[in-house]
């Protein structure tokens, strides 16, 4: 169900999103380290880490450097505009840091979407996620920035694997997210998450709930409690978009997670 996609030639004709956004703190945090924002044309995603306190806010000032581009934009302009916001939000982190040095280990993770005309950009860096589901195939369409590490277990367990982030937004300078401008067809549906949802719920579970609900809040809902279902070892967050022909009814842009508060 989950293959790489490949950027896909279709009907020249300007689209619109529809979008529902969603966000839970999981069955084992105490709070909520996630932000996300779906607006008309700016979706991100943001994955805070760096203790109690710190990932908050970092999601939270990443969200609100990237709402600052929830604006129409020419086509040719899009990946530059996504671009600059996400380097914006990195330096929002830097000077937060440098007020509060007991924050610097803080960082998120941010997956966001641009979207004007025929095309939107997509910035990545981490490993929240963004998926495409074209023609009933569900694409995942970032790569993980992450690296397969043994860790050594306590209280006598057994060492295991773990994936340890190797890119995410955390002020320095060299930050730099993944880019590239794909196509959008009237029918795509694509998912924005944070890795709550990914972890606990494979792709075959994704496409299912993708490809049977079709109203975006109900995708929505479902994906939150089927990664609760499956332990919920982390927040949820989630962004269901469906791209449409031009002419729907705007929707108000949407904030969860920290960013909320």
């Amino acid at each position: 169900m989950n293959r790489t996609a490949e950027n896909v030639i279709g009907i020249h004709m300007r689209v619109a999103i529809s979008y529902a956004a969603g966000s839970d703190v999981g069955r084992a945090r105490e709070n909520n380290e996630d932000s996300a924002y779906a607006g008309p044309w700016l979706l991100a995603v943001a994955d805070g880490m760096g203790g109690h306190v710190g990932g908050e806010i970092a999601s939270s000032l990443a969200i609100q450097s990237l709402a600052s581009v929830d604006a129409e934009v020419p086509e040719a302009t899009l990946v530059e505009n996504l671009e600059r916001a996400v380097l914006a939000a990195n330096r929002a982190i830097a000077r937060r840091v440098e007020e509060e040095p007991a924050l610097q280990s803080m960082g998120t993770t941010c997956t966001a979407m641009l979207w004007s005309g025929t095309h939107t950009a997509l910035a990545h860096i981490g490993d929240s996620r963004a998926y495409m589901l074209r023609e009933g195939i569900l694409y995942q369409i970032t790569e993980d920035h992450t690296l397969e590490k043994m860790l050594t277990g306590e209280d006598g367990a057994a060492p295991h694997l773990a994936n340890r982030l190797v890119r995410v937004l955390d002020g320095r300078p060299e930050r730099k997210p993944d880019l590239s401008l794909r196509e959008a067809l009237p029918g795509d549906r694509y998912l924005l998450c944070s890795d709550g949802l990914s972890g606990p719920v494979d792709a075959e579970a994704l496409h299912q709930v993708l490809t049977t609900e079709q109203d975006a809040d109900a995708a929505v809902s479902a994906l939150i409690e089927l990664a609760n279902r499956g332990g919920g070892p982390d927040n949820i967050t989630v962004i269901v978009v469906d791209v449409v022909a031009d002419g729907a009814e705007p929707r108000a842009p949407v904030v969860v997670g920290a960013a909320q508060d």
